[in-house]
C-alpha cells in the first residue's frame, strides 16, 4: 500500500501536496488534515516562543523585586540599629547607668 503524499510533510515548511482531481477523497481529507496539523503546530511554536519571552521577563522582574526587597531590608535594619542606640543613649542619660 503506497503512503499517501499527504503525510509525507508535516514540517514547517509547506509543500504543495494539494490533491489532484483523479485523487480519491481519502487523498483530499489526509491532505487537509495534515494541513490543519501543520497549522497547530506552527500556532503551537509561536506560542512557546511568546511563553518563553514572557517567563523570562517575569523571570528578570523576579529578580529585580529580590534585589529591590534586599536593599530595602538592609536599609530598615540600618535604621533600626540608629534608633535602638538612640533609645539606648537617652536610657543612659536618664538612668544615668551604663546600660549594655
Amino acid at each position: 500500500m503506497e503512503v499517501p503524499k499527504a503525510i509525507v510533510s508535516v514540517s514547517s515548511h509547506r509543500l504543495d501536496l494539494a490533491p489532484q482531481a483523479t485523487e480519491s477523497p481519502i487523498s483530499a481529507l489526509l491532505y487537509d488534515v495534515s494541513q490543519q496539523v501543520q497549522d497547530t503546530i506552527q500556532n503551537m511554536l509561536k506560542m512557546n516562543t511568546e511563553i518563553e519571552q514572557s517567563s523570562g521577563d517575569i523571570v528578570e522582574e523576579i529578580e529585580k523585586s529580590k534585589e529591590s526587597a534586599g536593599a530595602k531590608s538592609k536599609i530598615l535594619e540600618e535604621e533600626k540599629d540608629r534608633y535602638q542606640k538612640a533609645a539606648m543613649a537617652v536610657l543612659q542619660m536618664l538612668g544615668g547607668t551604663d546600660i549594655p
